[in-house]
């Protein structure tokens, strides 16, 4: 994990890790749920796996897939950023862009897995995903411990975070990392649960508003953030999601497109951390919730930033701006950079 030590000096904070998952090898958290699909599809002989997804998961089991010469299936909303349906098409799987939201995608394939025989992926469908996503609880402990690598058949007692920040999409991850924190307690690998604070773009709340109603029940929304990855109308393993927070003493929280974008600049600018929009959202909730006393500054901070900046360069440049063009000449030079000075 990385100690981004400027961000946590920036926000008062003495204890902050960052575990980036963009450097997965197809940039994305969800090769770990991909991965331990794949391997099950492969043990019960499946023909086809299929999944629906707004880019990272299918990138994923396409990749993964590749590798184990496992046809796959993608279907995904035609509004995906190109560079995730470019990696979808470069491992080689069969790839339907539909003229729909990444929730009718999510039921066509079900639908065809029934009616095809194929394998379904999809996140909050599929057992085997959160079995892959509760490795990052795993690592996110053995690493604070220091024990990275190491090998032990009964190792001493890890370290837990006091508190972990996740965006939430479908609310698979989070309802993940529970699980692995819980079976880590469970063992007594590890003291205590750490609080899990999911984040939530404001254009795609549905988990937040269930927590901040103290209700039990999902209400679709009309999902509508920048953040793709995590613009889902209803969240498929919403109802995990809440438990998650709630058995950990968490939260949720939301925040806006701007905070997010402000979230991608200034890791990048501060500790040079290339996110996507989703994955940034994780730090976004930081932020705010340092600004609102929700988290104490002595405490063991990790956020998750679960997808590369190169998902979506689209984003990124609204993130960082143009670049400026000028004449090749030093001149040309030196007055930009009397104008940006100025500025």
């Amino acid at each position: 994990m990385l100690t981004p030590a400027r961000l946590a000096a920036n926000l008062g904070l003495r204890l902050l890790w960052i575990k980036d998952d963009g450097r997965n090898p197809t940039a994305s958290f969800k090769d770990r749920a991909s991965a331990v699909v794949v391997a099950r599809a492969q043990e019960i002989g499946a023909k086809v796996v299929v999944t629906a997804s707004t880019g990272n998961a299918g990138a994923a089991l396409a990749g993964m897939a590749a590798a184990a010469a496992q046809p796959a299936v993608i279907v995904a909303p035609r509004t995906a950023p190109p560079a995730k349906v470019a990696q979808l098409l470069i491992y080689g799987a069969q790839v339907f862009l539909v003229d729909g939201s990444y929730d009718e995608a999510f039921d066509l394939t079900v639908e065809a897995s029934q009616a095809l025989g194929w394998y379904c992926r999809n996140t909050g469908y599929n057992p085997f995903t959160a079995e892959g996503k509760k490795t990052a609880a795993l690592e996110i402990c053995e690493q604070l411990t220091g024990a990275a690598g190491a090998r032990v058949a009964v190792p001493q007692q890890w370290t837990a975070p006091d508190v972990v920040f996740v965006s939430v999409g479908d609310g698979n991850i989070i309802s993940g990392l529970h699980k692995g924190f819980r079976d880590l307690l469970d063992l007594g690998w590890i003291p205590h649960l750490p609080r899990l604070v999911g984040v939530q773009a404001e254009g795609s709340a549905a988990v937040y508003q269930a927590f901040a109603s103290g209700s039990s029940e999902i209400t679709p929304v009309h999902a509508e953030t920048l953040a793709d990855s995590i613009s889902v109308d209803l969240p498929r393993d919403g109802l995990r999601a809440l438990r998650a927070a709630a058995e950990t003493g968490g939260f949720f929280l939301t925040v806006s497109d701007a905070a997010i974008l402000e979230a991608m600049r200034q890791l990048g600018a501060v500790e040079g951390i290339f996110a996507e929009p989703a994955a940034a959202t994780a730090y976004a909730g930081l932020v705010d919730a340092v600004r609102q006393g929700k988290v104490d500054p002595t405490e063991r901070i990790v956020v998750l930033l679960t997808g590369s900046g190169l998902k979506d360069v689209r984003a990124a440049m609204r993130a960082a701006g143009e670049a400026v063009v000028i004449e090749p000449t030093l001149g040309a030079l030196r007055a930009a950079l009397a104008r940006r000075e100025a500025i």
